[in-house]
This record gives structure tokens, sequence and C-alpha cells, in this order.
């Protein structure tokens, strides 16, 4: 046996040498991609990030990474939703890539607004329960918990669980998003719904609620004690109000939250940019920018690499639930009917 290894080891060292060959290939292949991307110049993503700090920081790391210029068409996933429908009717195609609620894009598939993406390496980085598809890849998690205005909610009577608002209390003190639209609103009223039912919704409603159509001057609403309560508050959209008189509360019973996906569109004028921009939302750098900004994360190893309290807390708030994409459009309309 002298000179001679054993077959286990052949076989090891032929397997490795096939998995090695793999990488390398895949490797290969993704520097034609982020080539070509470069070539391109230019990506146009739509999202509705709504001008938080965290999406700018991590454009502009792409911009400055890749030299890749990024237009935006920032706004609500309603109006995001009826854009990409009229351009993908016309055949007008302007959008690269989005990042947009799964049920939104399960719809758009439905109606063959998708292309495929084509790998996507950081995929790979994913964590459960997160998975990526050929049409569709996780890029964060946008959490909707309460804020309220500490100046007028005493920490005895904070909201435990989402029943607690049906206290007589809180009636005509509560401020909520626009339940029937696309949004925030939206996933809170088909969450509740799911989890406690209509006769739970009908309480909710009177409590003669009031409307925003603006998440972010909603918090400051609250921050200025025009409410004392916002029950539709996005995580993320709270970071900038530290030192005011507010605080992000999380019920007990779960947090709604809606999986934010990155897709290509069909016809995108820039797909290897957009397949770019998608892997570079993957990058730890990303996801860990997102955490310290209190967004919910997809990936591997981005809790152990916060060290601000909060940002640990809320990267590991229970969640609730999201929408289901059979649920979505009656549960729209519900919502519609509820608050006319």
């Amino acid at each position: 046996m002298t000179g001679l290894l054993p077959r286990s080891v052949l076989a090891a060292l032929t397997m490795g040498a096939v998995v090695l060959a793999g990488s390398a290939t895949r490797a290969e292949e993704w520097s034609d991609v982020v080539a070509a991307a470069k070539k391109e110049g230019t990506v146009t993503v739509y999202h509705a990030q709504l001008g938080a700090p965290h999406w700018k920081a991590v454009v502009k790391a792409f911009q400055d990474k890749y030299g890749i210029a990024v237009q935006e068409f920032d706004a609500r996933a309603s109006e995001l939703t009826e854009r990409i429908r009229v351009e993908q009717t016309s055949q007008h195609y302007v959008a690269d890539v989005e990042f947009h609620g799964d049920s939104s894009i399960l719809q758009q598939r439905a109606t063959d607004f998708i292309a495929e993406h084509g790998d996507i390496p950081n995929a790979a980085r994913l964590r459960a329960p997160f998975v990526a598809d050929k049409w569709q890849v996780p890029a964060w998690v946008q959490v909707v918990c309460m804020l309220a205005n500490t100046s007028m909610v005493k920490p005895e009577d904070e909201p435990r669980e989402w029943k607690d608002l049906l206290d007589p209390k809180w009636k005509g003190r509560i401020l909520t998003d626009d339940m029937r639209a696309v949004g925030s609103g939206q996933t809170v009223f088909a969450v509740l719904y799911k989890a406690y039912g209509e006769a739970f919704l009908e309480k909710l409603v009177a409590q003669n609620m009031g409307i925003g159509r603006d998440l972010q001057d909603d918090s400051r609403k609250v921050a200025r004690g025009e409410y004392p309560i916002f029950i539709n508050q996005i995580i993320a959209f709270a970071s900038p109000l530290k030192g005011l008189p507010v605080k992000v509360i999380t019920p007990s019973d779960g947090c709604p939250f809606t999986p934010i996906q990155g897709a290509i569109l069909k016809g995108a004028p820039h797909p290897n940019a957009a397949r770019l921009f998608i892997n570079h939302l993957l990058e730890k750098d990303s996801q860990v920018t997102y955490a310290k900004a209190w967004m919910g994360t997809v990936t591997e190893g981005v809790v152990e690499a916060l060290d601000d309290p909060d940002a640990r807390r809320f990267a590991q708030v229970k969640l609730l639930g999201s929408i289901p994409y059979a649920d979505r459009e009656s549960l729209l309309k519900r919502a519609t009917e509820m608050f006319k």
C-alpha cells in the first residue's frame, strides 16, 4: 500500500476537486456578471423605503464599490404595484429590480411581470426560514409593532398584547396607517384578522382610530403628542426618533411582518446590475447596516455582530405572522368594507 491512497481518500479528494472546480466555475461566471453590470453602468430600483437612512447607506456602498449609478423610485407599496403594472402591460420597461412584499411579487409572477434572476451567490447565506427561488430572493424583513408617546402613556398602561388596544381608554386615541391600502396598514389588518378573527377587528374599528397615509409623519405625530399610540410602527422607522418621548412597544404575542423580496422585472434594461444589486443587499455589511437601524434581517451571522442592545432586541423580536398570498385580496376587500 506504500505510495497508494485508500479508495475512501481518493473519493474524497475527487469530490473535493469537483466542488472546487464547480466553485471556480461559479466564481468565474459571477465575475462575468459583475463586469457586465459595470458595463451597463446603471440600475433602476423600485422600493418603499421612504428615504430611510439605512437604505441610503447601502445604496451608497453599492455605488462606491462598483461605480454603478442607482436610479430610484421610492414610494408606498401600492404606488409601486401600480407603476409596475403600467410599465409591464404597456411593455415600456423602466424598472430593473424591485424590493416588494412577497405577496405582491407572487401576484406579479402570476401576471408574468417577473423574470428569473439567475444565480445570486449570497443567497447561500440566508437563514431559516428564509428561502430564495429562481424568481425572488429575501432581502430583509419589515416588522410592524407599536409606538407610544412616553409622556402620554405610563409604563403600566402600555399595551402588552394587541387585545389591550380594545380598552375604552384608547378610544379616539389610536393612530393607524390606512388599512385599505397595500402597505403596513393592510399588513396589520390582515395578520390580526387571521390571528384573532373579524370580531376583534370590528372592535378595533369601533375605537374610532385616526387614519394616516404617511408612515414617518404618523410617527412624528406621536412624538408631538397628537396621538399617544401608533399601531403601524415599522421598527426601523423609529430609529431616527431616538431622544424624543417615544418608545417602540413589541407586544408579547408578536409583531406582524412583511418579508421583502428582491426580484428582477421582465424586460429589465440592466439585468446584470439588477442581479448585482440583489446580491449586495445580502452582503454581511449590508445586513448589519439594516440591523443597526432596527430592520429585520435574513442572513446568518448578523445578531452576533450587533453591540447595541436595542438593535439586538429588535433583531430577535417575536413574529406574529405575514399576509398569506391566498388571503391578500379578500382581506384587502374586507378592510375596505370595514373602514368606510
